[in-house]
């Protein structure tokens, strides 16, 4: 079952944003390290500050979820609230198409 998810927040100061980057990069160094064949994953961040986080990922709702199963996801997820300003706001997506390059 592919999954797709679009998530956005916003963060408190830019001191807060320059931690959630240095914490997105631990995420990403992980994948990297640990190779998952079923997840894409691209988290921008944009001009105000905030993220977004854009998944896709291909896991049974009984299997483990290969983003949020790692030990720097949960790095990241810690203090995450008090780094943020406000809410977050994740929803489902639909898949219209898609062009993808190395992207660097």
């Amino acid at each position: 079952m592919e999954k797709r998810l679009v998530t956005r927040y916003a963060m408190r100061s830019a001191e807060a944003a320059d931690e959630n980057e240095r914490r997105v990069e631990g995420v990403f160094a992980e994948l990297a390290a640990n190779k998952p064949d079923n997840v894409s994953y691209i988290v921008l961040q944009l001009a105000d500050d905030s993220f977004v986080h854009v998944s896709f990922h291909n896991h049974g709702d009984d299997e483990v979820n290969p983003i949020a199963s790692t030990a720097s996801f949960a790095h990241f997820q810690d203090g995450h609230a008090d780094r943020r300003e406000g809410g977050v706001d994740q929803q489902t997506a639909t898949l219209v198409g898609a062009y993808v390059t190395t992207i660097a």
